[in-house]
Order: C-alpha cells, then structure tokens, then sequence
C-alpha cells in the first residue's frame, strides 16, 4: 500500500470518531458559512469540543476555530474550511532539506522508553536501505542490554551493519566510534539509538547533550538531524517529553507513533501548532515497513475522507 492508504488505515479509528460527529456539527449548521451567514454559537461549540477530545489541543484548536468564524461566508463548506486550517499549521513547519555536504549524515533518535524508539530505528533503516542508502546503526544505548539486542534483530531485518559497544560503555564514545566506521565503510546516514529517558532526569538529559558534543568533533556539523519520538497513544503528555527534549537535545523533527493505536490522531496538528516541529515519519503499524514520511495533505485528506 501508498502513504495513503497505510495512514488512512492507521488512523481509522480517529477517523470514525471525527467524521461521525463532524457531519453531525455541519447538520446541525445547515448550509452555513457557503450560504454567507454567520455559524452558530453551538456549531463553534461543537467543532471545539470535537478538536479538542481528538487531541488537536487548546491552543491549536482555538487558532482554527478562529480562523474559520474569520472565513465564513466566503463559500467554502465547514468541513473544507477547518481542513484547510489544519494544513496550515503543517505547512508553517515544514521541515528543512538537509544541508548537502555533510557525509555521513548523523541522525540522534531520542525519547522516553516505550514510544517504540528502538523499532523505530530498524524500521528507519529499512526506509533507508529500500531508498539505494547504505544505512549504519549505532547502538548508544548501553544501559540496558536487552536494548541492543532488540535492535540488532531489527539491524538483521533491515539488511544494515551495526556497531555496539560493551554493556556499561560511554555512550558518547560509541557515537563516536559509529561516525568514524561509518565514514570508513562509506554509510550513510548514521543513526544512533541513544538510552530511553525520562524527560524529568537532569543526568540522562545532560548526557544527550555529551553526545552532540562528541559527534560534532567526530563529523562536522553532526548530529545533523535530531528526532524525537512519541507516542501517539499518549496525547498531550507527549507534548511536556518533546519541550524539554527540544531545549536539551535540539530537537528538528518528530517520528509519531502507534498512530494507529489511538482514536486521537490530532496530537500531530497539536505538535506542529505548540511545538513548531515538523513530523518526519509516522508509525501505523508493527511490520518493518509500517513507518512512513509523513505528508501533511494526506494527513488531512485521510482524517476527513468521505468515502473509503
């Protein structure tokens, strides 16, 4: 299956909840604002109690509500309006290409444990590989031995070299050792899995940023790319986890998911609206190829797809 089709899938169950009540909301408003007369006080009610139990957030919520009372009357239908909105706000964050030059291209994931971070790795590296790249992972993460050992078994999915260090080994110092075998091999990207961390622990938190440190001694300008991972499951608690990963790591874009795990698959407008990060990637699956680069128009066209 396409993008499409995958995220309409994994987001079925926050499609039935929107479109079920949504064509309850443009019911009620009659024809509305394409018949040029203001929407009533209980259609704005509505379409904000609807955005917000779907995780769009306050803030987010009220910035397309505010902006559609603003557009009414122009002809445009309600459903095409707030569609509209929400593409915005993807819009105005759109991520950045990626700086030519650097070789390899150093990747920091980061998040708390259990977001699927270490699948995501594996996962990511099949995009790669299935792309032409020739992938290095690196395995940051040596805390937990059974970490490394999940994600060498994705390393053997995806067909990619891994390095690793001993249990208990300086995290950075194995960053280190990746980029420089990774650039003797001639791999590219790098991407390193670094310890899951409670945003709340100021040591672990602290040595993320020992790892940016050493990777920019070890490749210029690395890490290039830093990308947070959340849950979709989790909601609005993800957003608190991404501020202060933001503030420590320098987080540049989102890999949200289990999306299709949740009936609120609005977090992704609440992440681009509140954090003003872009999303990368969006997991709507468990199988190696069940993550996806996330494409804003589909998003929308799939939360309020009429007819599947």
């Amino acid at each position: 299956m396409g993008f499409f089709e995958r995220l309409r899938d994994g987001l079925s169950r926050t499609k039935q909840q929107i479109l079920g009540r949504f064509d309850e909301i443009v019911e009620q408003a009659g024809a509305g604002p394409a018949a040029g007369r203001p929407i009533a006080v209980e259609t704005v009610e509505a379409l904000e109690e609807l955005l917000i139990s779907a995780d769009v957030g306050v803030d987010a919520t009220e910035r397309i509500v505010g902006r559609v009372l603003e557009r009414a009357g122009r002809g445009d239908s309600l459903r095409d309006l707030v569609k509209s909105e929400i593409r915005t706000i993807f819009e105005a964050v759109e991520p950045v290409p990626p700086a030519n030059g650097h070789s390899p291209h150093v990747t920091l994931i980061v998040g708390v444990n259990g977001t699927g971070k270490t699948t995501t790795i594996g996962k990511l590296a099949n995009l790669f590989k299935a792309s032409g790249k020739q992938p290095l992972v690196c395995a940051a993460d040596t805390f937990r031995a059974a970490a490394v050992e999940q994600l060498e078994i994705w390393a053997r999915r995806a067909d990619v070299d891994i390095v690793r260090a001993r249990d208990g080994a300086d995290p950075a110092s194995v960053v280190y050792d990746a980029i420089q075998s990774g650039r003797a091999r001639g791999c590219d990207p790098i991407l390193v899995d670094t310890a899951g961390r409670l945003h709340t622990r100021a040591n672990l938190m602290s040595e993320l940023d020992k790892i940016r440190r050493v990777a920019a001694r070890a490749a210029e300008s690395a890490p290039h790319e830093v990308l947070l991972v959340l849950d979709a499951t989790v909601g609005q608690n993800g957003l608190a986890q991404a501020r202060e990963f933001t503030s420590v790591a320098g987080v540049t874009g989102i890999v949200l998911t289990k999306l299709d795990g949740t009936a609120k698959g609005g977090i992704a407008v609440a992440i681009a609206h509140d954090l003003k990060l872009p999303i990368r990637y969006v997991g709507v699956g468990e199988g190696i190829d069940d993550l996806v680069p996330f494409s804003a128009q589909e998003y929308v066209d799939a939360l309020f797809q009429d007819k599947w």
